[in-house]
């Protein structure tokens, strides 16, 4: 979802909108479903390709991105508007009766970077929040005030790949007997105390970034629901529809791209086991990695670790 238009005026495409919009091959009379509105970038694209016949469901988290999307496309028949993570997209009945094409845009958007407020920043200062849906579930600095060190690093360590992660969880629980965090900048100016310099000649992210990264996907469980939300558009999609997957760092992508690989490819036989059943895909891949070209990245930096990937149903998973 990074690098989404930051309005609904934005003179900017959202991040691989050509390559979406070729990848879902969109039908005038079919039915698609946008798991992730944002700002809507990529919806009005698969909008203007439909006919009076299609329909065009969104759902997101946000209840920000869902208030744009009614007031956009409420009055438009076509249109089917639902607040909620796209792991529940089975339990919509509207998607269960059958989709031609599912997008999931993942990750955080642009407005939600751009707004303080949200606390998804280390850059702007706002609360310790990071919640997609703020009325949902347990905030950054509410689970930064219970979880254990163990626990800190470890999430640190799986979702952002922080290789000072327990030195950066016991700094967290020391200074937190003394004052909790509830602000995003005091955070990020506690773990950029602890961390070594960059070494010479490195371009050097801000200290941050991944604990922040990790912090974010552990609040909104962004790797569960994905895992849930593929296996309900493999069950949802009609043989034929496209699922279209964008994803911004090495952990989404691979999921991504196991999932295809899984439903697409039979899996390395072993000679001393029984011979399984034969192997009946589920999905074709639609070629490989396809990332933003330099008229894109000069368009929109934020799309420079966009990588889409686009899968065809082959029958109707069982």
């Amino acid at each position: 979802m990074t690098g989404g238009a930051a309005d609904a005026h934005s003179a900017h495409l959202p991040v691989l909108f050509t390559q979406v919009m070729e990848g879902l091959r969109v039908r005038e009379d079919g039915t698609y479903l946008d798991g992730t509105f944002g700002r809507g970038g990529h919806a009005r694209g698969v909008l203007q390709a439909l006919g009076s016949g299609g329909r065009l469901l969104v759902m997101d988290k946000d209840p920000d991105a869902i208030a744009v999307a009614e007031r956009e496309f409420a009055a438009d028949p076509r249109v089917a508007i639902r607040r909620g993570s796209f792991a529940g997209l089975g339990d919509w009945d509207a998607a269960a009766a059958g989709l031609d094409g599912v997008l999931f845009d993942l990750g955080v958007s642009s407005p939600q970077l751009d707004v303080a407020e949200r606390g998804f920043s280390f850059g702007k200062d706002g609360p310790l929040d990071m919640r997609m849906d703020p009325e949902s579930g347990e905030s950054a600095a509410e689970w930064l005030a219970r979880a254990g060190a163990d626990e800190i690093a470890d999430v640190l360590w799986t979702f952002g790949e922080e290789r000072m992660s327990r030195r950066i969880a016991r700094a967290i629980v020391e200074r937190r007997a003394q004052a909790p965090f509830t602000r995003t900048a005091d955070l990020a100016a506690l773990i950029a105390s602890v961390m070594p310099p960059p070494r010479a000649g490195r371009h050097a992210i801000h200290p941050a970034t991944r604990s922040f990264q990790a912090i974010r996907i552990h609040v909104n469980r962004e790797l569960a629901d994905l895992e849930e939300g593929l296996e309900a558009a493999l069950a949802a999609l009609r043989p034929g529809g496209r699922l279209a997957v964008i994803s911004f760092h090495s952990l989404e992508d691979r999921i991504a791209k196991r999932f295809i690989a899984t439903h697409a490819r039979p899996p390395a036989g072993n000679r001393r086991l029984p011979e399984a059943a034969p192997f009946r895909p589920a999905l074709r891949a639609i070629g490989g990695a396809i990332r933003a070209d330099a008229a894109a990245l000069a368009a929109n930096p934020r799309a420079r670790s966009a990588v889409l990937r686009v899968a065809e149903q082959l029958e109707v998973a069982a």
